[in-house]
C-alpha cells in the first residue's frame, strides 16, 4: 500500500489505522444510541447525531432530510458543514438525485465519484456553491416506513467511503429513525394533551362571562415575557402549561361567588384564595405538568410577600410564577369587569410599573412590557 507520500506503509501501521477507524465507528453507534435517549428535543438530537457522524467518518458535511407533508418531497431538517444554513431553505423531489433514489428504494448507497452517477443532481451544489465529490446515503426507516435519509459527504482527506462507513451510517440511520418516530408519537400525544388543556381552560373561563378567553390571553402574555428573558424551551413549555392552567382551581368554585358583582364576604374571599392551592393539587401527579403545578400554586403571591396562599416573596418565588402574576394582572386590567371598564394598555402598563417592586417582580414587569412593545410594533 502506498501512502500520500509515496512510501509503503508497514502492515502493522495499516492494521493499527484500520482498527482505530473501526473502533471510532463502533463508538459512534454507541454515542448515537445514548444521545437519542437523553436529548429531549428532536432537532437538537439530530444536530448532535450528524455532527458526531461527520466527525467520525472524517467528512466535510452531513445532513438529515425528512418527509413532512407528503412522501415525494424531502426537506433538510438538519445539516452540518460550510453550507448547512443555506440548505435549511431547500426541498428535494424524490424523483431526482441520489437522496431521492435512496428514499424511493430504501437501499443505502456509496457513490465515490458523483460525476459518474446518472442519479446525481447538481441543483443543490449550484444553489449553495458546495462541491460534492463523494457521498454515502442511507434511508431512515422504521417498521418498513421510510422517514427520510441521512447523507455524509466528501472525505476530508480525499479518500473513498468504504463499506464499513456505510455500515456505520446505516446503524446511525436506524437508531435515529426510531428516535424520530418515537418523538413524533410523543408529539401527537402532547398535542392531544394541549388541546385538552385548552378546552379545560376555556371551560373555566366560561364560568364568568367577563373572563372569557382570559387563560389563553394570560398564556400569550406570559410567553411574550418568557421569550424576552430568553427562557429555555423547557422553561417556556412549563410556563405555557402553567399560565393557561393558572386558574384551574376555580373549577370547583361556585359560579355565584365568581360572578358576584359586589364585594365578597370574608368566607367567600377565603374560598377564592384557595384556588391556587386547589389548582396545584389537581395538577400534582400528572407527570408532564409536574413543574407547572408550582407556578400555579404561587401565581397570586406578591413580590413583597403580601400575597397568597403562602406569603412567599422576592426571588424565592419561581420566575414563572412572577411572570404569570404580571400577565394575569395585565389581562384583568385591560378587560371589562362588572364593576369597572377596561383600562387602556398604557394605563395598565403604568399601573404595573407603579406596583413594580411591591406587588410585582421588577424583572417580570420589564420583560413583559418590553415583550408586549416588540409584539405590538410588528
Amino acid at each position: 500500500m502506498v501512502s500520500s507520500l509515496g512510501k509503503s506503509q508497514p502492515p502493522t501501521v495499516v492494521s493499527g489505522r484500520v482498527e482505530k477507524e473501526n473502533k471510532a465507528r463502533l463508538d459512534l453507534i454507541y454515542e448515537v444510541s445514548k444521545k437519542v435517549g437523553s436529548v429531549p428535543r428532536m432537532a437538537q438530537m439530530l444536530e448532535q447525531v450528524i455532527k458526531m457522524t461527520q466527525k467520525t467518518l472524517n467528512a466535510s458535511a452531513a445532513s438529515i432530510l425528512l418527509f413532512r407533508d407528503n412522501d415525494h418531497e424531502l426537506y433538510f431538517e438538519v445539516a452540518s458543514g460550510p453550507v448547512g444554513k443555506a440548505l435549511r431553505q431547500v426541498k428535494l423531489s424524490t424523483k431526482y438525485g441520489i437522496a431521492g433514489q435512496v428514499a424511493r428504494t430504501g437501499e443505502a448507497l456509496i457513490v465515490n465519484d458523483v460525476s459518474r452517477s446518472e442519479n446525481f443532481h447538481k441543483m443543490i451544489d449550484d444553489y449553495t456553491g458546495f462541491s460534492t465529490k463523494s457521498l454515502v446515503c442511507a434511508p431512515l426507516a422504521v417498521h418498513g416506513k421510510i422517514l427520510g435519509v441521512i447523507e455524509v459527504l466528501n472525505k476530508l482527506n480525499g479518500s473513498q467511503f468504504e463499506d464499513q462507513d456505510m455500515d456505520a451510517v446505516i446503524s446511525v440511520a436506524n437508531t435515529a429513525a426510531m428516535a424520530i418516530e418515537n418523538t413524533k408519537l410523543h408529539q401527537t400525544v402532547l398535542d392531544a394533551y394541549k388541546n385538552t388543556i385548552k378546552t379545560l381552560a376555556a371551560a373555566i373561563d366560561a364560568k364568568d362571562p367577563y373572563t372569557r378567553g382570559h387563560s389563553q390571553r394570560v398564556m400569550e402574555y406570559a410567553l411574550l415575557a418568557g421569550a424576552n428573558l430568553s427562557l429555555s424551551s423547557e422553561e417556556m413549555e412549563t410556563l405555557e402549561y402553567a399560565s393557561i392552567l393558572h386558574d384551574i382551581g376555580k373549577i370547583s368554585i361556585d359560579s355565584v361567588i365568581l360572578n358576584k358583582p359586589g364585594s365578597l364576604t370574608e368566607n367567600e374571599w377565603e374560598v377564592i384564595q384557595e384556588h391556587p392551592t386547589d389548582g396545584a393539587n389537581l395538577l400534582r401527579g400528572i407527570s408532564f405538568l409536574e413543574k407547572a403545578n408550582e407556578l400555579v400554586l404561587y401565581h397570586h403571591e406578591r413580590f413583597d410577600g403580601e400575597g397568597y396562599p403562602t406569603g412567599l416573596k422576592g426571588d424565592a418565588l419561581p420566575l414563572g410564577a412572577r411572570i404569570i402574576a404580571v400577565a394575569d394582572a395585565f389581562d384583568s386590567m385591560t378587560t371589562d369587569r362588572s364593576y369597572r371598564p377596561a383600562m387602556t394598555i398604557d394605563q395598565a402598563i403604568k399601573e404595573l410599573n407603579k406596583c413594580s417592586g411591591s406587588q410585582f417582580c421588577p424583572v417580570a414587569v420589564k420583560a413583559f412590557s418590553s415583550g408586549l412593545r416588540m409584539n405590538t410594533s410588528k
